[in-house]
C-alpha cells in the first residue's frame, strides 16, 4: 500500500485492505473489506480535519474537568466482618474458605 494513496485523499481502498490483511496474515474476507475500508477512511478524514485545527494558544489539560480529585486519607481500617463475608461461601472451616483441589 502506498503512503501517498492513503494520505492524499484520505481514503483507503478495498484492495489496500486486502493487501495489508494478506501481509499481516489476517483472515479478512472480501465482504468485510469494503466496510473496513469505509471505516478506516472515516477515521483518516477525521484525523485530517483535526490536524488542520489551530491549537497554538490552547494549553494541554490534565483532565477534561479542570478540577482536582479529592483523595481520602490513606488510613488502614479493620472493619472486615469475617462472619458476614463467609456466610455466603459454599464451604468454610475454621475461618478459611474451602475450595476444590485443582492440582493433583
Amino acid at each position: 500500500m502506498s503512503q501517498q494513496s492513503a494520505t492524499s485523499d484520505n481514503t483507503v481502498s478495498r484492495e489496500e485492505i486486502l493487501e495489508v490483511a494478506n501481509l499481516a496474515r489476517l483472515g479478512v474476507d472480501e465482504s468485510t473489506a469494503d466496510s473496513y475500508a469505509a471505516d478506516i477512511s472515516k477515521v483518516l478524514k477525521l484525523m485530517h480535519t483535526l490536524s488542520n485545527v489551530d491549537t497554538t494558544d490552547i494549553k494541554p489539560l490534565a483532565n477534561i474537568h479542570e478540577a482536582c480529585q479529592e483523595l481520602r486519607a490513606d488510613v488502614a481500617k479493620h472493619d472486615i466482618n469475617r462472619e458476614r463475608n463467609q456466610s455466603v461461601a459454599p464451604a468454610v472451616e475454621d475461618g478459611l474458605y474451602l475450595v476444590p483441589q485443582v492440582i493433583e
